[in-house]
């Protein structure tokens, strides 16, 4: 969903090379990351990576190959002299947090075992930033389009409604987002950043949304449900951090916005 955003403003004279593991396809580049990198990686000129590949909650899912990918990317990256990794971690790392936005310096506590793998991912970073290599850990919050929600939208039938925790404000649970174009964008931006990047990085939109604006947004009917006994209605990132390294629009936090940017990259 990335890729049709980022191949739009990728401005020319700038090579974006798409790493596939499709060994019959003639663009891009062959790599799985679960064997070495292809030869002649050094020889590509690249200057970052921007590394996406994960395991994500779901049955059969191995949640533990989220640190061995992540490390033959930092290896390969060392090996072939390329001097930044932006790599994909979760918000998940926190926790719930107690209800206030969560920074970059909030304690890590999982509650669930994505977010220990995510967290393992991180500190096995740590090796590879002290010989030498610039690695980022993005801290994404959720994904229009790649979220529970909009994942629910897209595979059930239009009349069947979504159900919605709410809580006592009469309201549903409220995230941190981000849309696939303006997640582009940022990692974009990062990539080519001028100075230094922080170790960790959260990554959302400035504002927050509430899941039923989000069901609005893409026209898909709901009902509320009580919300169950320890569920959190507020979840949410500080990204000042992000702020003093990109501007991000505070449109961009709109849900009919991040709904029209998934629907797009869905249409490429």
């Amino acid at each position: 969903m990335i890729l049709p955003h980022l191949r739009a403003i990728v401005p020319t004279g700038v090579n974006l090379i798409e790493q596939h593991r499709h060994p019959t396809r003639d663009t891009g580049l062959y790599w799985s990351l679960q064997e070495s990198a292809p030869d002649g990686l050094s020889d590509l000129g690249i200057d970052a990576i921007i590394c996406l590949a994960g395991v994500t909650p779901g049955p059969g899912a191995d949640l533990s190959l989220n640190t061995p990918l992540a490390l033959s990317v930092l290896r390969a990256a060392h090996e072939a002299g390329i001097p930044r990794v932006l790599l994909a971690s979760s918000s998940a790392v926190y926790g719930a947090g107690d209800g206030t936005p969560l920074s970059e310096t909030s304690p890590t506590a999982p509650v669930n075992p994505y977010g220990a793998a995510k967290l393992e991912m991180e500190e096995a970073c740590a090796p590879w930033r002290g010989k030498g290599l610039e690695v980022c850990c993005l801290r994404i919050g959720n994904v229009a389009g790649a979220d529970a929600l909009l994942l629910n939208v897209a595979k059930s039938s239009g009349d069947k409604p979504l159900v919605i925790d709410c809580f006592d404000d009469g309201r549903g649970p409220v995230r941190s987002y981000i849309g696939v174009g303006t997640l582009a964008q940022v990692l974009y931006d990062l990539a080519t950043q001028p100075g230094p990047l922080p170790e960790v990085l959260n990554i959302a939109a400035p504002g927050v949304v509430y899941m039923e604006d989000l069901a609005h947004a893409a026209g898909h009917p709901f009902d509320y449900r009580p919300a169950p006994a320890g569920a959190h209605q507020r979840i949410t990132l500080d990204s000042s951090a992000l702020a003093a390294l990109h501007t991000i629009d505070a449109d961009t936090s709109d849900a009919v916005q991040m709904v029209a940017q998934w629907k797009e990259a869905l249409s490429r």
